[in-house]
């Protein structure tokens, strides 16, 4: 059995079991959290979509940890005006487990 998901604007398929990296949920670890939204849930042969979500399913985590992803680096430059910046950009981040899905 597995679902696709819509967490924070993006979207996931997940199933028991699995750890997932995600944007940066509150709560803290060891805390239980329902999931977005449901889109799609497929169980053996049996497929539901959601017209746009399901609104019987619900996908439940378990915060594994909070973290920050890598630096990136971010350079803006204009030809021939003597412009130029460099920022910097870490994203928090949150590692779940899916607990459970249920329909």
């Amino acid at each position: 059995m597995f679902a696709v998901i819509k967490a924070q604007g993006k979207q996931y398929k997940v199933a028991q079991g699995d750890e997932l990296t995600i944007d940066r949920l509150p709560g803290d670890e060891g805390a239980s959290v329902s999931l977005g939204e449901v889109l799609m849930l497929v169980d053996g042969a049996t497929t539901k979509v959601g017209t746009p979500v399901i609104s019987s399913a619900k996908v439940q985590a378990e915060i594994v940890s909070h973290s920050r992803g890598d630096k990136i680096k971010v350079f803006k430059k204009r030809r021939r005006k003597n412009f130029h910046r460099t920022r910097g950009h870490r994203q928090d981040l949150t590692t779940v487990k899916i607990t459970s899905i249920t329909a």
